[in-house]
């Protein structure tokens, strides 16, 4: 029967010798989790499977805009969008290797087609006669067919599928053919993709996310929310939380959902637990808003790390970085069931103030008050200032480990 004792080192940020270590054995390398959701980690997350095989990502299964909008208006649904592009991201595409799979789950067919000739693209697919398709090799190839006859036998007739992604149709048809579960789906392309990490959804509830500003009003939907398919939001968000009803004729209604054993376990294995740059609402704070979320990352001794958008986020609008501090300790608060203390829940902020354009004022002196470290090195990326360079951050996030 093995002991558990506590632990404490100092470390070296960054650790060249760890880093070479994971580096030679990424299938053994160390177990970070990041509660995420859109596009903000794809490239990090390519970049994360040089070290590590068994990283963990919790998604926000939330998203209401582009392709997964439709899927979720006709069929009640969870978004599978960015479940889709954490896997496509953690699949290692070595070099040479073949494109084919990668390509078609990127597919989108066009925007200003007719609905019968996007009818006749789908069909083309699904029965092996498009090109992309043919390209994929057996037993993949029959597995997506099949998933797309799943997909096209309960797709209605009013579905939209302008710029529909094949990715997210395919996913459809395995969410379908699997009882509505989308773990199994999941599971199953990990393993024909050769996916290096976990991805779940943070929920399998059909909900949406919804925000009343500081002006009194609501604003329901994700793509409402984020300034990307609409004019950003008017005023500051007051809170946010988790609705039923999409289109509600007054108030949204907040729904309460708890998180499944299967992600409270992924949690507890965690060696290291980190919120990650991406949409600071609608993708970070979206993912610990279902109960119990708080309550396994307080019960992980693990390192909890934030880490800011170097780069302004319509989301933040009036917000200061310590605020932002603030939304993401409250959110995880309300999300246990029982008081926690704040080190339970976050211990360190990665940062780079020399060049990242955070939310002013910084008020560094506010966050280290409340019990976080600070850590402020060179984390932009030298190119493309503000943004940061996903190796540096990588070097800073696996030395503590």
């Amino acid at each position: 029967m093995s002991e558990r004792i506590k632990v404490c080192h100092t470390v070296a940020l960054p650790d060249p010798v760890r880093l070479a270590r994971y580096e030679r054995s990424p299938e053994l390398g160390p177990r970070l989790l990041f509660f995420s959701g859109g596009t903000a980690l794809k490239e990090f997350s390519r970049r994360l499977v040089r070290y590590t095989h068994n990283s963990i990502h919790i998604i926000t299964p939330f998203d209401s805009g582009g392709s997964s909008a439709e899927l979720r208006r006709a069929f009640n649904m969870i978004a599978v969008g960015d479940v889709r592009n954490r896997l496509m991201a953690l699949s290692e595409r070595l070099p040479g290797a073949d494109s084919a799979i990668f390509d078609l789950f990127a597919y989108r067919l066009p925007k200003d087609e007719p609905q019968e000739e996007l009818h006749k693209r789908l069909l083309a697919l699904r029965d092996g006669r498009d090109p992309r398709i043919a390209a994929v090799d057996d037993p993949m190839r029959k597995l997506i067919r099949n998933h797309l006859r799943f997909f096209t036998e309960c797709m209605k007739d009013d579905f939209d599928l302008r710029g529909a992604s094949i990715g997210n149709l395919i996913l459809a048809g395995g969410y379908f053919n699997y009882g509505r579960h989308i773990d199994p789906v999941i599971y199953l392309f990990s393993k024909l993709v050769d996916v290096k990490g976990t991805v779940r959804p943070v929920s399998s509830a059909n909900l949406h996310l919804a925000a009343e500003l500081e002006d009194g009003s609501y604003v329901v939907g994700q793509h409402m929310l984020t300034g990307k398919e609409t004019a950003p939001i008017a005023s500051p968000i007051k809170r946010m939380f988790l609705t039923r009803d999409m289109h509600p004729e007054g108030a949204p209604e907040p729904s309460e959902v708890h998180i499944r054993q299967k992600v409270s376990d992924l949690i507890s294995k965690a060696e290291i637990i980190c919120y990650p740059i991406g949409s600071f609402y609608t993708s970070l704070i979206a993912n610990l808003l279902p109960k119990g979320v708080g309550e396994c990352v307080s019960r992980n001794e693990c390192p909890k790390i934030y880490i800011p958008n170097s780069a302004p986020d319509p989301e933040q609008k009036g917000m200061s970085l310590s605020g932002c501090v603030r939304v993401l300790l409250d959110t995880l608060s309300r999300s246990c069931e029982h008081e926690c203390a704040r080190d339970q829940l976050l211990n360190f902020m990665l940062v780079d103030t020399r060049r990242g354009q955070y939310p002013m004022p910084l008020d560094l002196a506010k966050i280290q008050r409340f019990g976080i470290e600070v850590i402020d090195a060179d984390l932009v990326d030298d190119e493309n200032p503000p943004y940061l360079d996903s190796n540096k951050v990588l070097a800073h996030l696996l030395s503590i480990v």
